[in-house]
């Protein structure tokens, strides 16, 4: 058979894609066949045509209008074009996240058109095949979701780029000599990213902050709150502000609050902590009841809205609890000092109080602005010690002091009446259908200098359930006094579980024996609880505890109060940490302003604010958990030459992913690095299979590792796997 020749064996380009983005990108201007040809560069005979073609297929699809003989207009609403976000991967290729699709779109690089991770673009979508994914173009980037990147600076002779260690960000920044400002090579940088002209193939920035040298510990710090566009300080304005509020407790103020300061009153708090929200009082009752006050510092007194304090406030709308440090929300003359609940200090709060009696019911609520005295303040570790000891002596190796001191007797018999009552409603909100997550938090011991000298593990206990029940209580009882008002309030709300995620999750844990039961929400709820007892200080808690908390919805601020699924309540706000949390100014507000007999504020106003706190808490979260990696990864750099027993905490075509057990720290060991046989992966075993051995290792399988690589400046470890740990 004779070959064909190329000219007619060539495909005929398609400038469908490119005609619709142009149209969209110019929607309220008629385009002729020139005018498009010219756009797209096209100058023969052949293209010209084809564009003219590709016009009135577009037109008899009515993808566009022909507005007049020869000239095309896109319609207004075309079905394969759409607004919604990016989400790249690491290959950049991305996916378009849209509520109008079941599906996620696929985004090849070719077709991003300079879109980031998380800009809002238009699309335009292909049209579907059965069976296929469908595929778009971005057309335009509506709003880029940041303008700032953390990056490491190359200089050449007459300019730099600046490359991201963040695997979403495809492409480095250019910077021009005039624009560098005061950055030397390698150093960590923040740059601001002005333009990306239409033939480049990077977005062309400028050095807006030097951040220091890889690896410096204050560097990569500033680099992660950096990064997420966080603040490390307080405008000099804003400090000052802070420094001229009158903070004295006066008897003007007193007398219109409820004087609540001869009431036994402490504070339970991490042996570290220095802004103290939240106190409680004790009274028993000539009924035989008990009077509880869950107080609350009074934030809103002293952030006052339309201030630079308070906008500042709400542009933070939270601290952040870095691994060595706090970036607080207030300036530290409010956070740890006027607002905080210090022991034998008067101070301004705002309360909830309940007469409770001895089944944990409660029986009256107040709420409202008081003054309070704080008799003592306890560690967690020493109240626990009063109610494992039932003694009223803190031994010196626990008390925050260094000495061993004697609890006064009514403080003893309020700290264990109120543990009986917590136990209560605690049990009461399982019943119900709450989900206990009581994941083990990782926390390091830091030297002078920062440096980690070792790890250990946080766990609630009976002290930590205590303060967390009656702070659960006033949030609840805050957010039903107000939503059953019918006014305009925000809740803190949280949806049902995702169920493709649960049935993902069934899978991975049925590898371990567990199950989770479908039949019903309630169901649903009571197996998790059970698989999080099943779990507790075995080798795969870590693992599993994280699936869970994968497949839970985000918890979040909204005026639509839709419950707390997770907490198995109809209402719940967040009402106890003002200093650190903005809702809960906000909540303070509009609860005063409703106790004054206020009408319902504008919902809308309330909304917006309200997704900003969210946004803000998110990110927040994501520059706590890489300092807590940042550190792990630091940790792991002084014990290159140590063997550890780790478990496989996942598997992918690429390698496994190996959690050690003592320390959470978890790793890489590449595929191409296991040198023992030749494994490829078996996504339905979840396991990297050896081709000659048949050798397996599976999620959850214990193996034993040496660390090969941390990378301080990508916050990542790769591990060298030595053996399965046989038993």
């Amino acid at each position: 058979m004779s070959k064909i020749p190329k000219k007619l064996g060539k495909k005929e380009k398609d400038f469908s894609g490119k005609i619709v983005k142009i149209l969209t990108q110019n929607a309220n201007r008629a385009f002729n066949y020139k005018q498009i040809a010219a756009i797209l560069e096209v100058d023969d005979t052949k293209g010209r045509n084809e564009i003219i073609k590709d016009l009135k297929v577009l037109a008899s699809k009515k993808e566009i209008i022909q507005t007049e003989p020869g000239k095309y207009l896109v319609k207004a609403i075309s079905q394969d074009y759409y607004e919604g976000t990016i989400d790249m991967t690491s290959r950049k290729t991305a996916y378009f996240i849209c509520p109008d699709f079941g599906e996620d779109v696929f985004i090849p690089t070719n077709n991003l058109n300079k879109a980031l991770d998380k800009d809002k673009v238009k699309v335009y979508v292909y049209n579907r095949r059965k069976g296929k994914r469908p595929e778009g173009e971005v057309i335009e980037v509506v709003e880029r979701y940041k303008t700032d990147f953390v990056g490491v600076i190359d200089i050449q002779k007459n300019f730099a780029f600046v490359s991201t260690a963040n695997p979403k960000m495809y492409t480095d920044i250019f910077i021009p000599k005039d624009k560098l400002g005061e950055a030397q090579q390698g150093d960590v940088v923040l740059v601001h990213i002005e333009d990306w002209p239409k033939k480049a193939d990077s977005p062309f920035g400028s050095v807006i902050k030097v951040l220091g040298k890889p690896g410096e510990h204050n560097t990569e710090i500033h680099a992660i709150l950096a990064e997420y566009g966080l603040p490390a300080d307080f405008p000099l304005e804003v400090e000052v502000f802070a420094q001229n509020l009158d903070t004295s407790i006066t008897e003007a103020e007193i007398a219109k609050r409820r004087d609540m300061r001869d009431t036994l009153t402490f504070t339970i708090d991490p042996k570290d902590a220095k802004d103290f929200d939240d106190a409680l009082s004790f009274k028993k009752l000539e009924n035989g009841n008990y009077e509880i006050g869950i107080h609350i510092a009074d934030v809103s007194h002293y952030v006052q809205e339309g201030t630079i304090l308070d906008d500042e406030a709400y542009q933070r709308a939270t601290s952040v609890y870095l691994v060595d440090r706090v970036v607080p929300m207030l300036p530290e003359v409010l956070s740890n000092f006027a607002c905080s609940l210090r022991p034998n200090e008067e101070k301004y709060t705002f309360s909830a109080v309940f007469e409770i009696n001895e089944k944990a019911q409660v029986v009256n609520e107040w709420f409202g602005r008081t003054v309070t005295h704080s008799d003592q303040r306890f560690a967690y570790e020493e109240a626990q010690v009063i109610i494992e000891t039932k003694s009223n002596v803190i031994p010196a190796e626990i008390s925050i002091t260094g000495e061993s001191y004697i609890v006064a007797d009514e403080i003893v018999e309020a700290t264990l009446k109120m543990d009986e009552l917590a136990k209560i409603l605690r049990r009461k909100r399982m019943a119900d259908g709450a989900i206990s997550f009581d994941k083990v938090e990782v926390k390091f011991n830091l030297n002078n200098e920062g440096e980690p000298e070792g790890v250990y593990f946080k766990i609630s206990k009976d002290a930590n359930h205590l303060i967390e029940e009656f702070m659960l209580l006033a949030n609840r009882k805050v957010a039903e006094f107000i939503g059953k008002q019918k006014k305009t309030f925000v809740y803190r709300i949280h949806d049902e579980p995702n169920e493709d995620k649960l049935i993902a999750m069934q899978t991975v844990i049925s590898k371990f024996g567990y199950k989770i039961d479908f039949r019903n929400k309630g169901d649903v709820s009571k197996s998790l609880n059970q698989l999080m007892a099943d779990v507790n200080g075995k080798k795969e808690q870590n693992l599993i505890d994280t699936l869970a908390i994968r497949t839970m919805s985000k918890a979040k601020y909204s005026t639509d109060n839709i419950g707390h699924y997770g907490l198995a309540f109809d209402y719940y706000s967040h009402f106890t940490s003002p200093i650190r949390r903005y809702p809960d100014v906000m909540v303070h507000r509009l609860l005063q302003y409703y106790l004054e007999g206020g009408k319902s504020v504008n919902e809308e106003d309330f909304e917006e604010k309200s997704l900003h706190c969210s946004s803000m808490e998110a990110l927040a979260t994501n520059a706590e958990r890489d300092s807590i990696k940042y550190m792990q990864v630091k940790y792991m750099q002084d014990h290159k030459d140590e063997e550890f027993l780790g478990v496989i905490s996942g598997v992918t075509e690429w390698g496994i992913y190996v959690e050690i057990i003592s320390n959470k720290c978890e790793g890489m060991c590449r595929i191409r690095e296991i040198k023992d046989d030749y494994y490829t992966f078996d996504e339905k075993q979840y396991a990297l299979v050896g081709a000659v051995t048949k050798n397996l290792l599976q999620l959850g399988d214990e193996v034993i590792v040496k660390v090969k690589n941390a990378d301080l400046v990508k916050k990542q470890l790769d591990f060298t796997l030595i053996r399965k740990n046989e038993k």
